[in-house]
Parts: structure tokens; sequence; C-alpha cells
């Protein structure tokens, strides 16, 4: 997937503009965050905020033990009977794909939800090489056939109207015209199954592998998972390192974060627990179960200052909070992965260059961070990234001189005053609603407020004075 995330102010503005869109994305955004307020809640903020502060001990506990981790998981799975692969990066994990269907002479791929497969790009990779692929979450299903990447890493079709998706079902599908959900999702239902039944690999991502016991763990609204995992005979997953968690107990408690923050559900419709292929005796389930786990960039950040980030269990709830993404949705931010989480691991997957706008992509508001089931502190790192940029002399000059005028303006209290002082007299009671550039950016959207007559401290001071 190209990364077009240096245009964000661009495709901000093209975003903002599309009424459509902004009204499908704070329909589904304002949803998500309510269900989450009731499900976190349900049992008291004290039972909610315990949720989530043992969540973050568990993840940062296997943060903390990856390597080891990773170690242990690789040699259960093996004695599982499951075959693990390691990858250094995206072309790596793509061979090893290509090798398995190589070896297996697949023809058809079905796959279920995985953002570290859109992460590599590994869908064009496969149809490159002549393989059918065919998204099978429903959200995932209609993007691929709009030739659009996801939106959203929970709802990938959120920015679509059902309007839309009709319409798309109609062209590409000759699906009979239907303004009813449930005819179209009974539509799509049918198509899929066919996939399925002539499928010769699966390939999912993993919300979870224990590394105690060498089990890899999906959870899915749609049985979608299910149907690619036993199906075929091939199943292939293909999961980030940071998705290890060191136990069982650490798992159950993780999974009952996980679907209370994406989707404000108790539990997801299906959780699936994977040990093995298929042994001997047993009639269905895979023969053949492959584990990629995926680099990319991870070891990098897991050595530096922004490690945090490699908690986070991918539940979109800062997406679902942010109100920069409530406005221009999830294309916008030129990758994968959008949002307040994508604001700071674009820009470290694939290098701060190539995606400077994103950390100030954010209003610092904070809410990232409340909502967080392992309490990543969001606004923190978009601020050290900032600073990281302004090191690297990425900061356009005329910030930077204004900044540094500032800087001097403000350590100078009678230089201050004077500056107020002539802001109220030249300005008045009716300020100019067009200043010229470079302060036309704040006039171009916002009304300019006259100035007070008296500043703070002189209000301050007066009062204290009266007061006495």
């Amino acid at each position: 997937m190209n990364i077009t995330s240096n245009n964000f102010i661009s495709l901000a503005k093209i975003a903002l503009a599309d009424e459509d869109q902004r009204a499908s994305v704070d329909l589904g955004t304002t949803n998500a965050f309510d269900k989450r307020i009731l499900a976190m809640g349900e049992f008291g903020e004290a039972h909610a905020e315990a949720l989530r502060a043992r969540g973050a001990r568990a993840k940062r506990r296997a943060l903390s033990r990856l390597p080891d981790l990773l170690e242990q998981a690789e040699s259960k799975l093996a004695e599982n009977g499951v075959r693990v692969l390691w990858a250094l990066d995206g072309q790596e994990a793509s061979q090893h794909v290509l090798d398995i269907i190589a070896r297996h002479e697949v023809k058809r791929v079905v796959k279920s939800k995985s953002m570290v497969s859109e992460e590599i790009g590994l869908n064009g990779v496969l149809e490159g090489a002549g393989v059918e692929v065919v998204e099978t979450d429903l959200g995932e299903f209609i993007v691929q056939l709009g030739h659009e990447p996801p939106s959203h890493i929970v709802a990938p079709v959120i920015h679509k109207s059902k309007e839309s998706i009709r319409d798309l079902f109609v062209e590409r599908l000759d699906m009979p015209p239907t303004d009813s959900a449930e005819e179209m999702t009974e539509f799509a239902r049918r198509y899929l199954r066919e996939k399925f039944l002539q499928a010769d690999m699966g390939i999912t991502g993993g919300n979870f592998i224990i590394a105690e016991t060498g089990t890899l763990c999906l959870v899915t609204n749609e049985g979608n998972g299910r149907m690619v995992t036993s199906l075929p005979d091939v199943h292939v997953a293909v999961v980030g390192i940071e998705k290890i968690v060191e136990t069982v107990e650490d798992y159950a408690l993780l999974t009952q974060t996980l679907p209370r923050s994406a989707t404000g559900q108790t539990m997801a419709v299906y959780t699936h627990l994977y040990n093995g292929p298929r042994c001997e005796g047993e009639s269905d389930g895979p023969r053949h179960l492959y584990v990629i786990l995926v680099d990319n960039g991870r070891s990098a950040i897991y050595q530096g200052a922004y490690a945090e980030a490699l908690a986070c269990i991918r539940c979109g709830a800062c997406i679902n909070a942010c109100p920069v993404y409530r406005l221009t949705g999830g294309h916008a931010y030129g990758w994968v992965y959008p949002g307040p989480i994508g604001s700071v691991i674009t820009p470290l997957l694939n290098g701060i260059e190539s995606a400077k706008p994103l950390p100030h992509a954010s209003s610092l508001c904070g809410v990232c961070k409340a909502v967080c089931p392992v309490d990543i502190d969001l606004p923190r790192m978009l601020l050290d990234l900032r600073a990281d940029l302004d090191e690297r002399g990425e900061v356009d000059f005329q910030w930077r001189l204004g900044l540094k005028l500032w800087a001097i303006v403000s350590a100078a209290p009678w230089l201050f005053r004077a500056g107020g002082r002539l802001a109220r007299l030249f300005t008045g009671d009716n300020p100019p609603q067009r200043l010229p550039a470079p302060l036309s950016g704040w006039t171009r959207y916002r009304a300019f407020p006259p100035f007070a007559k008296q500043s703070f401290h002189q209000q301050w001071v007066s009062r204290r004075g009266r007061e006495s």
C-alpha cells in the first residue's frame, strides 16, 4: 500500500468537503464511542479503571519480556504442530506466503480481516502472482470491491453509506437493487459461501498469541474467521511480533477489554483459540497451520523511546474518540493506521519523514489516552514526535521563526504588555476578519475576536486593589 501521509492536509480538505462521508463517519464513531462507555462502565467506573490498569500491566509485562516470550511461543507452537516462520519486513513475509502457496499448489485464497496483511500489501503481491484473493470480513469485502483501503482498523467501511454499498453491489456483483441492509448482507453471505468452499488457503491475522500454551487467538463478529480457518486445507496466520501475551489469564483479561473498547460488546460473537492443525482422527480443521511472525519495524520501536506504542491491542477506541478523525475519516491519514494511534505508529514504522503532518493531526485533548484500554500515553508521544521533527529541521521556517519570536516576547514582560496594547490599539472593537499571511490561516476558518480592553494581569491587579 502506498504511503501518502505527507498529503494529510490536502486529503483532509477533500474529506471535509464530502458531507456524506462526514455524516457516515460521525454516526459510526459516535455509536461506537457511546457503546464503549456503557460496556466499560457496566459494573461502575472503579471497575472500568481497574480493568484498564490490569490490561496495561499485562501488556507492559509482555513487552518487558518480549524476546523471551517470542522464543517460548515459537517453541510451544512448534510442539502443537504449527510451522513458525519469521519475517524481518513485509517483503519477506509476503515471500513466505508465496512459498507456502507454491508448496501446496494454492489457486484461491480467502482472508479474514488482518491489519498486518494490509500493512505489508499482501493482497497486491498475491494477485500479482496470479492468485485469487477474497476478503471475507464484510467491511473488508466491500472496500476490496471498491478498490479502496480500509478507513478504520475495526470498521473498514465506516466512511460509506448504505446507499453507496448498495450501488457497489449492483455494479460489481449484479445484485438485484434493494434498500434492505439484511438483503444486502444475505446476498454477500451467499456469494462468499461459494468462495469459502472453493478456497485452497485461508489467511488471518491474530489478535493474540499466548506464549505459555502456543495458542493463536482470533476475535471476530461475523463467523467468517471460523470459515477461513476450518474449511481450507492450509491456514496461514500473519501476526505482528507485539501480539504476544504471557499467560492464558492475561488473554482472558484482554479479550474482555478488546470488544468492550472496540464495539461496546461484553464479548465478541466469536472467540477462536487455535492450538494447531488437524490431528489424526479429526474430521475438520486445516491440515497445515503456519504462523508468520512479522517484525516490519517493530524491533526498532521496541528499542527506542516509543516502545509503549507496541502495547496497542488495535481496538480503535482512540480513533472513535478523536475529534480530528471524526471530521476527516481514515483515508486522509494516508496509510493503514488512522487516528491517534496511526499518527504515532505510521511515522515510527515508515520513518517520520514520510508522515510529517501526522504528529500535528491532533488537538491534544487527551481523550485518546482516557479511552485506551491499556492506557497508552498517545498525547505525550505526539508531542515527542513533534519535538523529533523540530530537531530534524522538518518544521516549516515560518513556524520556527514565529515560535522563536513568541518565546522572546513571552520572556520579557514589558514586550508582552506592549504587544497586547498594540494589538488592542490596531484591532479596536471590530477587528478585521481577514488577516494577511501568515495569520490568514486563522481567519480563513475562524472568527477573529476583539482583544479585551484590559489584560488578565491588569484585571487581576485591579480586582485585588478593590478587595484590599
